[in-house]
């Protein structure tokens, strides 16, 4: 199993890419920072940029996500840089910065956020999973409460789903479920596959609704 400290050092280097070789172009062309998860990676919704494994894709080419970003800018031409003037970020890529993708951590990772997109459309009807580059995570909103998949972050380095009621700060919630300063977190098996890891987001999520509307915080398994 791929070690933690690789999932972690590969998820920043993906939260990059996703921030500078698509969310900043797209967001300078179309003006949105929307991204979509995918079965093997991440893509731009209104421009045809994708990360498919370790392969950037742009129209009428292709590189591997290898080697200094100096090559990988040359090579697809695109206007690589954060979507400056949409949010503070924090992952611009030097030039010389080198990728160095571990492929198993990749995995892990695109089956966390695509699982989170099936658990999203199955618990929220009238939701529409997004994968914003800011946190890289795929979430979507219902009654005022975030329900999301982050591929880690600074709080939990590991991918992990959450509910997140928007005043939770100001009206914090009491129980088993509320275990972070933001809401409630759960942990990801990144050795399951597709079908269980949606399973058991999709579970969390639906718990967080019954707990949220009313139900008892039994905790969740």
């Amino acid at each position: 199993m791929t070690s933690p400290a690789t999932v972690v050092a590969t998820r920043r280097q993906l939260h990059a890419v996703a921030e500078n070789f698509i969310a900043g172009p797209q967001y300078r062309a179309t003006g949105t920072i929307r991204l979509a998860v995918r079965p093997d990676g991440f893509s731009a919704t209104t421009l045809a940029i994708a990360v498919h494994g370790t392969t950037l894709t742009w129209p009428g080419g292709s590189a591997a996500l290898t080697g200094p970003v100096r090559g990988l800018v040359r090579a697809s031409g695109l206007d690589v840089s954060p979507p400056v003037g949409a949010y503070e970020s924090v992952t611009a890529l030097d030039p010389d910065t080198v990728l160095d993708l571990d492929a198993g951590a990749v995995d892990a990772i695109y089956r966390c956020l695509y699982a989170g997109g099936f658990a999203i459309n199955a618990v929220l009807p009238e939701g529409h999973p997004v994968l914003w580059p800011e946190h890289f995570d795929v979430a979507a909103s219902a009654d005022e409460v975030n329900y999301g998949v982050s591929a880690g972050d600074d709080f939990h380095e590991l991918p992990y789903a959450y509910v997140g009621p928007w005043d939770f700060a100001r009206s914090p919630r009491t129980g088993p479920l509320w275990n972070a300063p933001f809401g409630a977190v759960h942990d990801l098996d990144l050795s399951a596959d597709l079908d269980i890891l949606a399973g058991d987001i999709t579970e969390f999520f639906r718990h967080g609704i019954n707990v949220l509307h009313g139900g008892v915080a039994t905790g969740h398994g």
